[in-house]
């Protein structure tokens, strides 16, 4: 906005000297400025006209720790040609920084294809774009927005756990229920005839080949299956590791200030980083567990309380694990509810011979006394402890992990940059 201006003054100034002096050469320089700036805003305006921006999104979900794959188009629409216009993305997506300057010719395209490492989960904008150009001079520079958005959702990384085992699953087999469930169980219940939309893998070929007439397996659950992973997200249990964000934010400022061509891709040192709260490391446990037990076919469901109340109702079928991830992936830390009260208010769905995973760094020792509660139901329980004082946390959870002792529960003791694999294998609960 500046030089505008600035050609503004001098016309102005160019004339004055004009009327002044009487010089005619005044009065054709002011003239000759005020058409320089006219036809340089027309120039830049004319050149953010007849531009379409398109977006294709190659990649519409995503894992931590995997890259994101976009495909921008800028297209322009007119015979005129566009010299210089700049292309700047404005995606909320971390470290997605689209942009580049292209050269337009008549109904001519220019296509960017952008690889992103995605660092941090949850549902991120893609857009929109914004367009930006100038006359040849570079006097006037102007900007259009460019309302073209998509969506991507980044599910939390996963960590393979070759070695865990979940303490209940050697539970004697219950006496089947006599609820109805749409998915495939190992408890047959009864068969009937073929309805319209009935898969073909339900069809009993013994019975359809005694009858004459396509006939159907309808199953029943199975109690005795039932995992629930409950995650922690009480916001006052939360502890992030400020040392290490502020060491991380000084390497990024030192990044900066360094030339161009001595910097180092720096987006593996954010993947680790965003893991420097035990939110997220929690989280990163619940995916990972809700994958490994979904793998050994055991029916899994998931509860947790961050800033809506998500429950996914325990299921063996497929599309379960995508289920927890998109939960997990847009869920955060800002429950009042702490996670006495979850079990509390859960407790009616947590049945005989169903197995707990608790996952939680809270030292709150109120939520021993609910899990005690379910444990004098029949309900067994494993904790997982994500350790709040290898965060930067002060205190001392040696009393919890007593009491849990004294318990009798299965304890996993998890602390800051200790891999999963390691820390979930048999030899390492308490």
């Amino acid at each position: 906005m500046a030089r505008p201006l600035m050609v503004l003054a001098l016309a102005v100034a160019s004339f004055l000297a004009a009327q002044g002096t009487g010089i005619r050469l005044f009065f054709h320089l002011s003239y000759l400025l005020l058409a320089l700036l006219i036809l340089s805003f027309l120039w830049a305006w004319l050149n953010l006209r007849g531009l379409e921006v398109q977006r294709e999104s190659l990649t519409q979900r995503a894992t931590v720790g995997e890259y994101a794959r976009e495909r921008i188009s800028l297209r322009n629409r007119w015979i005129l040609p566009k010299l210089w216009v700049e292309l700047r993305d404005e995606s909320d997506l971390p470290q997605h920084g689209v942009g580049f300057v292209a050269s337009l010719g008549g109904f001519g395209r220019e296509r960017w294809l952008a690889r992103t490492l995605c660092t941090h989960r949850g549902r991120f904008r893609l857009g929109p774009a914004m367009l930006f150009s100038s006359d040849p001079f570079g006097i006037v520079r102007l900007r259009r927005r460019v309302q073209s958005a998509n969506e991507i959702l980044v599910y939390p990384q996963t960590v393979d756990l070759p070695t865990f085992t979940l303490p209940g699953a050697d539970l004697p087999g219950g006496q089947a229920t006599h609820a109805r469930t749409f998915n495939v169980s190992p408890n047959v219940s009864t068969v009937r005839e073929y309805a319209p939309g009935d898969s073909m893998n339900r069809i009993h070929w013994r019975s359809t080949a005694r009858t004459g007439h396509l006939m159907v397996k309808e199953f029943e659950l199975d109690p005795s299956a039932e995992v629930y992973l409950v995650l922690d997200m009480q916001e006052r249990a939360v502890v992030r590791d400020v040392r290490a964000a502020a060491m991380f934010a000084a390497e990024e400022a030192a990044r900066a200030r360094s030339p161009w061509w001595g910097r180092t891709p720096h987006e593996q040192r954010e993947l680790k980083a965003s893991l420097d709260s035990t939110e997220e490391y929690a989280v990163m446990v619940a995916a990972s567990l809700a994958r490994t037990l979904l793998a050994q076919n055991r029916v899994v469901g998931f509860v947790a309380w961050g800033q809506h109340h998500e429950v996914i109702p325990a299921e063996r079928e497929a599309r379960q694990l995508f289920k927890i991830l998109e939960a997990l992936a847009v869920l955060r830390a800002q429950s009042p509810q702490s996670l006495a009260e979850v079990l509390l208010a859960e407790s009616a769905r947590f049945g005989r011979h169903c197995s707990l995973v608790l996952i939680t760094s809270s030292l709150d020792e109120r939520w021993l006394d609910a899990l005690q509660q379910q444990l004098y139901r029949g309900v067994r329980a494993v904790v997982i402890f994500v350790d709040p004082q290898s965060f930067g946390g002060w205190r001392d959870p040696e009393p919890l992990l007593r009491h849990l002792a004294a318990l009798r529960v299965p304890t996993y003791r998890l602390k800051q940059g200790q891999p999963l694999a390691e820390g979930l294998s048999r030899d390492a609960a308490a």
